[in-house]
């Protein structure tokens, strides 16, 4: 498999794991210690999908971290 399936993928699947975050973020209270959860609960997981797949290419890190912004 080349690199950018496993890019596109892992994507994706940042962004589909953040999607119920996402929701549960919204519907805290800003601050609160389940605001805190729900933004960073799903930090490692996007890491260990990172590492897994890709690895750590520093040029993807923003497009990354877009992916993680748009889930949430």
């Amino acid at each position: 498999m080349t690199m950018l399936p496993k890019i596109l993928i892992v994507f994706v699947c940042i962004l589909l794991i953040n999607i119920p975050f996402g929701y549960w973020r919204v519907n805290t209270r800003r601050f609160s210690w389940q605001w805190i959860l729900a933004v960073h609960i799903p930090v490692p997981i996007a890491i260990g999908l990172r590492l897994l797949f890709i690895g750590w290419i520093w040029p993807l890190v923003p497009a990354f971290i877009a992916a993680y912004s748009i889930g949430q």
